[in-house]
C-alpha cells in the first residue's frame, strides 16, 4: 500500500462481523438492528408509483421539497416549533450520513469532540477523519446514566462538539429533561455545538416522553438533530434520514453533504413524502408495536437464566448472561452463535475502554416467529449449560 491508513486500528464493524458469522453458522440473527418483516404495502405501492411517474433522476441536493415540507409538519406536531423546510431541513443517506456530515462541518484539526460510551460506532472514526480527537466518557452499566460533573471536567478549550444519543443505542436508555438542561448549562457561552442523534425518537416505553434537543429553546439553536425514516418506517435498507439545524449550520452541513452523497434516491423520497402526507399518524403506533414485541421476548426469556433488562427506548433489548458465564461478552456472543445458533450483539465494542459486564443486545424488530425461535434456542442453551454444571 502506497499510503498511510487514516484509521489503522479500525476493522469491520461488529454488525457486519456478527451478521456474517450468523450466516456462516445458520444462526437466528437477533443481533443487527433491521426488521425481518414486510414494510407497509401502501408504502411499497407509493415507491412503484413514484418510479412509474418518472421520479428516477437526481433529486434536489437538499431533498425533495414535498418531503421536507412533510417533515416540517411532523416536527411542528411533535416538538411545537416551526422549522423552515428550505433552510433548516436536509435529507441524507440515513442518519449515519447526517452524523458524518455534521462532524465534518464542525470538527477541525486539533479539535475535540465528546461522546458517551457505549457509542454508536460511526462517531469516533468520523471525528478522527476530520482531524479531531474523540474524548470518550463511559456510561456505567446497568443504569448508563450521565455524569455531568465528569462532562464538565472533560470540556476543554479545544472542545467543539458534544454528541448525545437518545433513545440510546445500545444501552436502551433515554435522556431526561434534566439531562438536556444540564448539557445546556455546561456549554452556555462556549463555542460548542451539539449533535443530537434521535433516530429512535418514536420508540419510548411505559408512558415516557422523548425529550428532543429541538424542544429545548437553547439547545435547538446550536444543535444538529438527526432522524431516520429507516427506523420509523421499518425500512432500514432505504437509507433515508434527515438532519435539522439552524439555517447557518445547515448551510455548512450541506457543503459537506453535496460532496458526499449529493442527493438521496428520488423515488424513495417521493414515496415517503406521499406516505407521511396520507398517513401522518404512521409513526404514532411504533411504541405500541414494539411494546408488544418487548413483552413477548421478555416473557419468554424470564423463564431462562438470561435476565432481561427492561428497555426505556429503542427497538432493542438488553439481557444479562452473568448467571451462565463470566466470559467476556465478545467471547460469549461467539459461543452463542456456535452452540445456541443465535446471533446477538456485545456491548464492549462500543466502548473505548469497556467496563466488566455481562450484557448482550437483542433486536426486537423481528417477526414474532423469529423472536420465539431465538428465545427457544436461548432457553435450550441455558438449560444445557445448567445441566453440564450439575454433572
Amino acid at each position: 500500500m502506497l499510503f498511510k491508513s487514516k484509521l489503522p486500528d479500525v476493522g469491520t464493524t461488529i454488525f457486519t462481523v456478527i451478521s456474517r458469522r450468523a450466516a456462516e453458522e445458520g444462526a437466528v440473527n437477533v443481533g443487527q438492528g433491521f426488521p425481518d418483516y414486510p414494510i407497509d404495502p401502501r408504502l411499497a405501492e407509493f415507491v412503484q408509483r413514484a418510479i412509474l411517474d418518472g421520479h428516477n433522476q437526481y433529486a434536489p441536493m437538499q431533498g425533495v421539497a414535498a418531503l421536507r415540507e412533510g417533515i416540517a409538519k411532523k416536527l411542528q406536531a411533535s416538538y411545537g416549533h416551526a422549522f423552515d423546510p428550505d433552510t433548516e431541513i436536509t435529507i441524507t443517506c440515513g442518519g449515519t450520513e447526517a452524523i458524518f456530515d455534521a462532524i465534518q462541518a464542525v470538527v477541525g484539526a486539533g479539535d475535540e469532540a465528546i461522546v458517551f460510551d457505549p457509542a454508536y460506532d460511526s462517531y469516533d472514526p468520523a471525528i478522527r477523519l476530520a482531524g479531531g480527537r474523540c474524548v470518550h466518557i463511559p456510561l456505567k452499566p446497568p443504569a448508563f446514566c450521565y455524569d455531568w460533573d465528569e462532562v464538565k471536567r472533560a470540556i476543554s478549550e479545544r472542545t467543539r462538539l458534544i454528541i448525545i444519543n437518545s433513545p440510546h443505542n445500545p444501552s436502551c436508555t433515554i435522556a431526561s429533561a434534566e439531562d438536556l438542561q444540564a448539557l445546556a448549562d455546561l456549554i452556555r457561552g462556549k463555542p460548542i455545538t451539539v449533535l443530537s442523534d434521535e433516530v429512535y425518537e418514536h420508540i419510548v416505553y411505559d408512558g415516557r416522553k422523548h425529550v428532543s434537543a429541538l424542544a429545548h429553546p437553547e439547545l435547538r439553536e446550536r444543535s444538529f438533530t438527526v432522524f431516520s425514516f429507516g427506523k420509523t418506517l421499518h425500512a432500514t435498507g432505504w437509507r433515508t434520514g434527515y438532519c435539522i439545524a439552524p439555517a447557518g449550520m445547515t448551510a455548512e452541513l450541506r457543503k459537506v453533504h453535496q460532496f458526499n452523497t449529493f442527493s438521496i434516491a428520488a423515488p424513495l423520497q417521493h414515496a415517503i413524502a406521499h406516505y407521511v402526507q396520507k398517513h401522518p399518524e404512521s409513526w404514532q403506533g411504533l411504541t405500541a408495536f414494539f411494546t408488544a414485541k418487548r413483552a413477548l421476548l421478555t416473557g419468554l426469556l424470564e423463564r431462562t437464566a438470561f435476565k432481561p433488562i427492561t428497555p426505556a427506548g429503542t427497538y432493542f433489548q438488553l439481557v444479562d448472561y452473568g448467571a451462565l458465564s463470566q466470559a467476556s461478552d465478545v467471547d460469549f456472543v461467539d459461543r452463542l452463535i456456535r452452540e445456541a445458533k443465535v446471533a446477538t450483539i456485545p456491548l464492549s465494542p462500543f466502548y473505548a475502554a469497556a467496563p466488566r459486564m455481562t450484557l448482550l443486545r437483542l433486536c426486537l424488530a423481528k417477526s414474532d416467529a423469529t423472536l420465539r425461535d431465538a428465545a427457544a434456542r436461548l432457553a435450550a442453551f441455558a438449560d444445557s449449560t445448567a445441566k453440564k454444571r450439575q454433572t
